[in-house]
């Protein structure tokens, strides 16, 4: 059997990392968008792609970049601007094109983007079909663009944001309106800051918006659904009805009552699902969740005679087993809420709509109607470990074994890698919170022990022997090592002097410093820091000004003590 092309680029939710560095750059985006192109140009008609983004100031970048990729394999570009997630994957379907891209980090800070791919169909790529792109961008692509005559266009769709709004409102139920609900949203300053409000506003509600103001830099600071304080005190403040969270690119929702009480993904999905249950409009005869949802959740939904089907953590993982399984509700405890009958993914502002509907229909108050169900007790540690994973040692896999044993019945036990750091997450839930501890605490204790620090690795940043090598490496060569000793010194040591010792002013130093066993450690310190003293007085290293001194005192008889002396005051 042949062997699958291996995913480098791609994470779980597409290409991810810091702008203007690797691999977050404009020469990737470029090669992304001519091998993306190249592989979705099937059939002699003029191929399409949409390129939407968020309001991170990188997108300036990356935009320009994978339109002339896209342009440069024959593609036609059309360009929306600043849109949520899930309206570039509508638009792609409805429009009937062959690619829809969004450039967004969801909800990471600004200094971080992303590049998502959906397919004809609204839906994200399958990792098959992100392998295939990587190698063809790991390929020469020069001899396979399009000739002169038939390099692609682009164009602006003034109307994408207009088609996302009248979309998003018909999911509600025909007639219904928002009248009299004073509800307060946080966009984040991200993609929905024009949209969501106006969505909101045309069905009659009182909208207090906030996160509206995007700079490039701000969006998800203090903002959205990953931080959703602002939102809380604003309920409080104006006694709104609700408050509705987004993230950067409004694929995610979190709310809170009118008391500013958060009300997380988990809730919103057994209060859909109960209303869709009750309506007769669930299908499979269940809903897709992850494997961090809460057993509460399962419980509920038990209850009702719904079934909950598990995958791994990722939105498109749950969208992949609703396809499978023919379901048209799932989402995950962050927030991510797929109602497929009106979404192909996540969408904060329908998942929202929905939850309005019910308090509308219901005349209950938010507090009242989004506790579904009450959590189990759930304790999540996450371990860091050195080498290999050691999810693999026996040891481990007997702890594990004896943990679900403990909860079975009662409670489960999920042990999983990190993705992105030598982390492994232990969580554990159940209805007993003191064995839950004791569990997780025991999981956590059988786990290797974190790397090592080397020994010049101190917790204060000015530790003179790792400053000081850093510098030798890069500059090389004596008199240019001494030179950048002498502006090292003068640069750190000097306004931390007193901080090394024992002062408040550098935390991290004066913790290196203190605690039993560091006597020696703590001379050192003295030690350097009188030496960068004695080189800022004198205006050389005391290894030169050594050398001097005796230069000095040749010649010197062995009775004058002179050069005793010197050798002294060097020390």
């Amino acid at each position: 059997m042949d062997k699958q092309p291996q995913r480098r680029l791609f994470g779980t939710d597409g290409i991810r990392g810091t702008a203007n560095k690797a691999p977050m750059t404009a020469e990737m985006a470029l090669r992304l968008g001519q091998a993306a192109g190249l592989l979705f140009t099937r059939g002699n008609h003029r191929h399409r792609v949409i390129i939407g983004k968020d309001t991170r100031l990188s997108g300036y970048m990356l935009e320009p970049a994978l339109t002339a990729g896209f342009i440069s394999a024959g593609m036609n570009v059309t360009l929306a601007g600043p849109l949520p997630t899930p309206a570039i994957a509508m638009l792609t379907r409805s429009l009937r094109l062959d690619l829809g891209v969004v450039i967004s980090a969801s909800h990471n800070p600004f200094e971080d983007n992303g590049i998502k791919l959906f397919g004809p169909d609204g839906a994200k790529l399958s990792d098959e079909t992100e392998a295939e792109i990587e190698a063809l961008m790991a390929e020469d692509l020069s001899e396979r663009m399009a000739p002169p005559e038939k390099l692609g266009r682009a164009a602006r769709l003034v109307d994408a944001a207009g088609r996302y709004i009248e979309a998003a409102k018909f999911s509600l139920p025909r007639g219904l309106r928002l009248d009299g609900l004073r509800i307060v949203l946080d966009c984040a300053h991200g993609a929905a800051y024009k949209v969501a409000p106006a969505a909101l506003f045309e069905l009659g509600a009182e909208v207090i918006p906030l996160g509206v103001s995007p700079d490039g830099f701000n969006i998800n600071r203090e903002a959205g659904s990953t931080a959703p304080r602002a939102l809380c005190e604003a309920v409080l403040e104006h006694h709104a009805d609700i408050g509705i969270a987004l993230d950067g690119d409004a694929d995610r929702v979190i709310l809170a009552d009118e008391r500013g009480e958060i009300i997380d993904g988990d809730q919103i999905l057994g209060l859909i699902a109960r209303d869709m249950a009750q309506a007769g409009n669930l299908r499979g005869g269940g809903i897709v969740a992850t494997v961090m949802s809460n057993l509460g959740l399962e419980r509920f939904l038990a209850d009702l005679g719904v079934s909950l089907t598990r995958t791994k953590v990722g939105d498109r993982y749950v969208a992949e087993a609703m396809r499978t399984e023919q379901k048209n509700l799932g989402g995950e405890q962050s927030g991510h809420v797929i109602l497929s009958d009106f979404a192909t993914t996540g969408d904060g502002l329908v998942a929202a709509l929905q939850v309005l509907s019910v308090l509308v229909r219901s005349g209950q108050r938010a507090s009242e109607a989004c506790r579904v169900f009450a959590p189990l007790p759930q304790l999540l540690r996450n371990v860091r470990y050195r080498g290999a994973s050691p999810l693999a040692l026996p040891h481990i896999k007997a702890a594990i074994e004896a943990a679900a044993k403990r909860l079975q019945g009662t409670g489960r036990v999920l042990i999983r890698p990190s993705g992105t750091e030598p982390l492994i997450r232990v969580m554990a839930e159940g209805e007993d919170q003191g064995l839950i501890e004791e569990i997780v605490e025991g999981c956590a204790a059988r786990s290797p022990p974190p790397p090592r620090r080397r020994r010049n690795d101190r917790a204060c940043p000015y530790s003179c022997r790792l400053g000081f090598r850093r510098r030798r490496r890069d500059r090389g060569g004596s008199e240019n090592h001494h030179r950048a000793r002498r502006l090292w010194l003068h640069r750190h040591h000097r306004p931390h002097r007193a901080e090394h010792a024992g002062g408040e002013g550098c935390a991290s130093g004066a913790a290196g410093l203190r605690g039993a066993g560091d006597a020696l450690r703590d001379r050192g310190y003295r030690r350097r820091c009188d030496q960068a003293r004695h080189a800022d007085q004198c205006g050389h290293h005391p290894r030169r000004r050594r050398d001097a001194a005796r230069q000095r005192t040749d010649g010197a008889g062995p009775g004058d003590g002179r050069h005793l002396r010197r050798r002294a005051v060097t020390r």
